[in-house]
């Protein structure tokens, strides 16, 4: 039997050429070679499929140059010609999630190749390109990896195969919003009581009609004398004194920074730096009040524009960042802003 050939879609991080300081690398194609998750695909395919390429591309590249990167990766795709192109698994990264669906997205439309990622639910990639190829869902980091490959390898077979595909329930990928008519075990009266048998109890069930969960923040009133008011930064571009001295994590955050700024009138580069790894450090590292701007608040304070700035910053890195941990992040900030009689906060990104 004819072994399903696949092709593989990796960023520059899971290419091992490097992290954010090779975002901006060129896309590469490597036929007939295979590179980091890659290995474990082929572990997992066995004498059914082999992966006949990697074509490896920056994060950053790729979402700057999206057409033209775009073009010459269905160049390359349409040239190999395989039966299935793998994108990933991006995790919860962003940018790489991005372009990991554009390009299975695009080798489906374009040239007909059924195309497979990985993504973890929050990634920005689900909401684009859910309904136009299938995503697995995956842990929100790179330690899933394992989890990932075992769910996507026999999806991937399948698709290469040309098989009919199961429910997202059943095959493991994110919902597409599509309803299919089928035949359960159970008539749907026992289903419905054993659910509420089972949430009367207190006990895990599954609802077969989930409802969409809209996050929704009313805004506070605006602040009525903002020259007597205290202003407080936080910020979720990962600000922090030199050295990161709590160890804040560059990707997926696991915890906060609190950090007194009394006395401060701009933030060096001899005291500042950023633990972000999702944007190009340079020019915070350079000046960490592009990010954080300090400086300016200290200037409006002396001129009497606002009371005057909080005596303490917090500060996150919101790269891969789960919802929930951020939400929690939030709240404990928010009480202790709140205990410290803050008015208001500006609250800066990247």
């Amino acid at each position: 039997m004819k072994k399903i050939t696949v092709l593989h879609y990796i960023n520059q991080f899971f290419a091992q050429i490097g992290g954010e300081e090779q975002a901006d690398h060129p896309v590469e194609f490597f036929e007939g070679e295979v590179k980091g998750p890659g290995l474990a695909f082929m572990q997992l395919f066995g004498d059914e499929a082999e992966i006949v390429g990697t074509i490896v591309c920056g994060d950053s590249y790729f979402n700057e140059r999206h057409d033209e990167t775009l073009d010459a990766i269905i160049e390359f795709v349409d040239r190999i010609h395989p039966d299935l192109v793998i994108a990933g698994p991006a995790f919860n990264a962003g940018r790489y999630g991005v372009a990991c669906g554009a390009v299975a997205a695009g080798v489906q439309e374009r040239l007909g190749i059924p195309a497979l990622t990985g993504m973890y639910v929050e990634n920005p990639g689900v909401d684009l390109y859910k309904d136009k190829v299938l995503i697995v869902s995956t842990k929100n980091s790179a330690a899933g990896m394992r989890a990932a490959v075992k769910l996507m390898a026999p999806l991937a077979l399948k698709l290469g195969r040309g098989d009919a595909i199961g429910a997202s329930c059943e095959e493991g990928y994110i919902s597409q919003g599509v309803r299919v008519n089928f035949f359960e075990k159970q008539r749907g009266s026992k289903r419905a009581v054993d659910m509420l048998l089972a949430k009367l109890s207190g006990k895990p069930f599954t609802t077969e009609y989930p409802m969409p969960d809209f996050d929704r923040v009313d805004p506070q009133p605006a602040v009525k004398d903002v020259s007597k008011a205290t202003i407080a930064l936080v910020t979720s571009g990962g600000i922090v004194p030199k050295g990161n001295p709590d160890f804040i994590e560059s990707s997926s955050a696991s915890h906060f920074g609190e950090y007194d700024i009394t006395g401060v009138d701009e933030l060096t580069s001899e005291g500042y730096e950023t633990a972000h790894g999702g944007y190009d450090p340079t020019y915070a590292n350079q000046d960490a009040d592009r990010v954080l701007p300090v400086d300016v608040l200290r200037q409006m304070e002396r001129e009497g524009v606002i009371g005057k700035l909080h005596n303490k910053f917090y500060t996150t890195v919101g790269n891969g960042t789960a919802v929930a941990s951020a939400k929690a992040f939030g709240a404990e900030i928010g009480k202790r802003l709140v205990g410290d009689g803050v008015d208001a906060v500006i609250l800066t990104s990247t």
